[in-house]
């Protein structure tokens, strides 16, 4: 089993101009619970992790703020700290104890495109419920994908510096890649990289409790008046369930569950034809791949590369 010291995705951080929409979209509608709020800043928990939000909204021009990551314990914060600092890495801060919300010990770091990374451990945990039977609410956050225009560098910064492993490729007929899938546990993949015309948010994935809460959630989210638009359906990449909609801001959200958990030792990474209508959904229901799809979440510029957020 590979021993990494990054031990599992946190939460996201986003900045967006109409801050209130935003987050009324997610607390009324998506499902996700207030914990923290105030002077256009808001903290959301999922129901169903202990993690003590996965999602962070800040009122500002539209950008990724950050995306954290969870570290096993102190010594490990610091050794990460030390070997990102001897591959060059820059910093934001260095490891110290967290002022804001749900505290504990971490640094934030750049990542080889310009987006703010932040490792950490010690930081007060949630008591988590179990979702009921149908209840159409997210039990966790599931995976962040960035859009990269230089695919493959970008995947490289993240296995060479993090020990993130691909899990599986989309590619080209000509065997050219589209998309890789990076796992850093058991879950088949906590980031993942699309080919895109330029550095930016490709969607954040929320887990379901079931293919029952899924598909009462993307009916919810509908009737809430959002578009979807890609989904339902399954990939064939991870097995994981697709419901894809547009919150807000503009930022592709996704419903998803039952994200396939893979083993370091026996795992064999697969390359997929995006030409095969299977690779994008083994069950034929939603709308074929196009250009017109795939733009949806080409999102806007990211205009946070190497600015580190406020707070």
């Amino acid at each position: 089993m590979t021993q990494r010291l990054v031990s599992h995705l946190r939460y996201a951080a986003l900045a967006v101009p109409d801050f209130e929409e935003e987050r009324d979209f997610f607390v009324k509608h998506w499902g996700l619970t207030e914990v923290e709020g105030g002077d256009g800043l808001s903290y959301l928990a999922a129901e169903g992790s202990e993690e003590p939000f996965i999602l962070r909204l800040r009122k500002d021009d539209k950008r990724i703020d950050l995306v954290g990551f969870g570290v096993r314990d102190r010594s490990d914060v610091d050794a990460l700290a030390a070997k990102l600092k001897a591959k060059g890495v820059q910093f934001v801060h260095e490891p110290q104890a967290l002022a804001g919300f749900s505290g504990g010990y971490g640094f934030r770091v750049f990542d080889g495109d310009g987006r703010v990374l932040e490792f950490s451990a010690g930081y007060e945990h949630r008591e988590a419920r179990k979702i009921r039977e149908r209840e159409p609410i997210p039990a966790k956050l599931s995976h962040v994908v960035f859009n990269s225009a230089n695919l493959n560098q970008t995947v490289q910064w993240y296995i060479d510096h993090l020990d993130f492993t691909i899990s599986d490729s989309l590619v080209r007929p000509d065997g050219g890649d589209m998309m890789h899938f990076l796992r850093c546990n058991e879950n088949h993949h906590s980031i993942a990289v699309a080919m895109g015309p330029h550095h930016a948010l490709h969607h954040l994935s929320f887990e379901m409790r079931g293919i029952e809460e899924w598909m009462r959630g993307s009916g919810k989210i509908l009737r809430a008046g959002a578009r979807m638009i890609w989904g339902p359906g399954r990939h064939n990449a991870g097995d994981n369930t697709f419901a894809y909609f547009l919150d807000p801001a503009g930022n592709t959200i996704e419903y998803t569950t039952e994200l396939a958990m893979v083993d370091d030792d026996t795992w064999v990474p697969h390359k997929h034809d995006i030409s095969h209508l299977s690779t994008q959904d083994q069950w034929g229901t939603a709308q074929e791949m196009s250009e017109l799809v795939a733009r949806e979440s080409f999102n806007d510029i990211d205009k946070g590369l190497f600015v580190a957020p406020p707070v």
